[in-house]
């Protein structure tokens, strides 16, 4: 499988709005073209999977290890992305029920800047990461009152640690004139080639809020604004030379088609429904459990493979809204992600059947994983920045409130004292944190532990729940997935022996 990364300097360089350019540049070429993203990141995802109509996924190394980057990379090649869910910009739950074979290209979008990892270290960086896939990378640069200084820093990217991989270059947000000086002066300094220019364009400007950009549902004519952004790239950039760049011997026999007439819209061809599109083969004979999944404007943080996990271990996933939808939907499990509720407080708590549902259903006994926003919803309020509580499910002791400011941010490690329905005493799972609101009882379910030696408690845990701040990613060493699935079905297999 060709592949390349984007990566940059620093963040706010570019990184998204060329990496959805460039998929949409090559998909308009007809390519089949998949997006990763380096890192915890959940909304840069939302952008490419937006961009091309299916699911992105996430590389970090922190949270999967070695194998699983591997896995989930190279796994992409064979991936059966049938049934996969997303939603409109009006929080309507789509499926896409077309398949997806294996693609032409992989573009990998960098997270931060090319070397910056865990704790001022360059583990579990995009260098990183495309040294242990053995990825070429091309490098963003946004130049602001700079030429030869520029060639200077690139320079020392390429010389800081050793494989560099950096294979060329791309300038963002440049004008043609100074595009043509800075590609004979960084040519000549550094010996890479300057594969084009993307110049200022009003389209590639992308709102910004407290977690990151504004997601992909809420950019006004986000294909549109892509489209621009990819027009201008088959214009200024060089097209052959990066997919050049990405060439790997596996690849040979793969042609990009150069005739836009003829490309296959990938965008245009794939099919919408309101049912879910056909069972994979180990649910034919039908599921081992079924877990409802909570997926609207408020609760939008997924990584891909934790649902790819699920449907492995024979759940099938039925996708709900607590905004729009009246209760929950019969299901054995229930998976409450992370997002962004304190934007819908509102509405979710005028959804006073659906709370009701899912109060009854979590103290029931109902194996229930919901990580950050997804706990402040189990909890009995959260709290708007005026000061208003606003009642939630009520299924938790505690509320939520903002604060303003980043807490207990990054990688840490949860460290489990005894069994419990995702973990097993004495095993320690990698996780990660990113949210300003925090809670007036976050739990004490789990020892939580970052690198520096600062830990703290957190965390509702029992053999039936996990309910923290903490995201935790499915796609590593410890069969988390498999778990959840397991209390489902055991949950499923009561129910059925009570109603016989």
């Amino acid at each position: 499988m060709r592949r390349f990364m984007i990566s940059a300097m620093a963040s706010g360089s570019g990184k998204t709005v060329i990496t959805c350019g460039l998929m949409r540049a090559f998909a308009r070429r007809g390519l089949s073209v998949a997006g990763f993203k380096c890192g915890p990141d959940y909304i840069d995802p939302m952008f490419h999977t937006r961009v091309l109509g299916i699911p992105s996924r996430n590389l970090d190394l922190f949270l999967q290890g070695e194998d699983g980057v591997r896995r989930t990379l190279f796994g992409a090649a064979g991936q059966d992305y049938s049934g996969s869910a997303g939603y409109n910009a009006t929080g309507q739950v789509v499926w896409t029920d077309a398949g997806y074979g294996a693609p032409d290209l992989a573009i990998l979008e960098g997270a931060m800047g090319f070397y910056d990892g865990l704790g001022g270290t360059t583990e579990a960086s995009a260098w990183e990461i495309s040294a242990v896939t053995d990825t070429p990378v091309i490098l963003v640069l946004r130049p602001k009152g700079q030429s030869i200084t520029l060639a200077a820093q690139v320079k020392g990217l390429m010389e800081f640690r050793q494989p560099g991989r950096i294979a060329g270059l791309l300038l963002t947000d440049c004008r043609p004139g100074l595009a043509a000086h800075l590609k004979n002066v960084l040519e000549r300094e550094t010996g890479l080639p300057v594969l084009g220019a993307l110049p200022p364009l009003e389209e590639a400007a992308l709102e910004s809020r407290h977690l990151g950009l504004v997601t992909a549902a809420e950019v006004e004519d986000l294909l549109g604004r892509v489209d621009v952004i990819a027009e201008n790239l088959e214009k200024y950039a060089d097209l052959s030379s990066i997919w050049e760049i990405a060439r790997e011997d596996n690849s040979a026999g793969v042609e990009m088609r150069t005739d836009l007439s003829q490309s296959a819209d990938l965008l245009k061809t794939q099919r919408l429904s309101l049912a879910p599109g056909a069972p994979s083969a180990k649910q034919a004979a039908g599921p081992r459990c079924r877990i409802a999944v909570a997926r609207d404007p408020a609760f939008c943080f997924y990584y891909e493979d934790n649902l790819d996990a699920l449907r492995r271990a024979g759940a099938e996933l039925i996708f709900f809204s607590p905004m729009a939808d009246e209760a929950l939907p019969a299901a054995d499990g229930l998976y409450l992600g992370g997002g962004y509720p304190e934007l819908y407080l509102k509405e979710l708590s005028q959804n006073e059947s659906m709370r009701e549902s899912i109060r009854r259903a979590v103290d029931g006994g109902m194996p229930t994983v919901a990580e950050c926003g997804g706990f402040l919803y189990l909890q009995e309020a959260v709290r708007d920045d005026s000061g208003r509580a606003w009642p939630m499910a009520g299924a938790l002791p505690g509320s939520g409130f903002g604060t303003g400011r980043l807490q207990r941010f990054g990688y840490l490690t949860l460290r489990a004292a005894s069994d419990s329905m995702l973990f097993r005493a004495g095993e320690e799972i990698p996780a990660h944190e990113f949210h300003y609101w925090d809670s007036t009882d976050c739990g004490e379910g789990i020892k939580a532990v970052k690198r520096d030696g600062r830990h703290w408690q957190c965390g509702h845990i029992s053999e039936t729940l996990y309910a923290a701040f903490p995201h935790l990613h499915w796609g590593g060493a410890l069969p988390m997935a498999e778990r959840f699935a397991a209390a489902a079905a055991l949950t499923r297999h009561t129910r059925l022996a009570n109603e016989s």
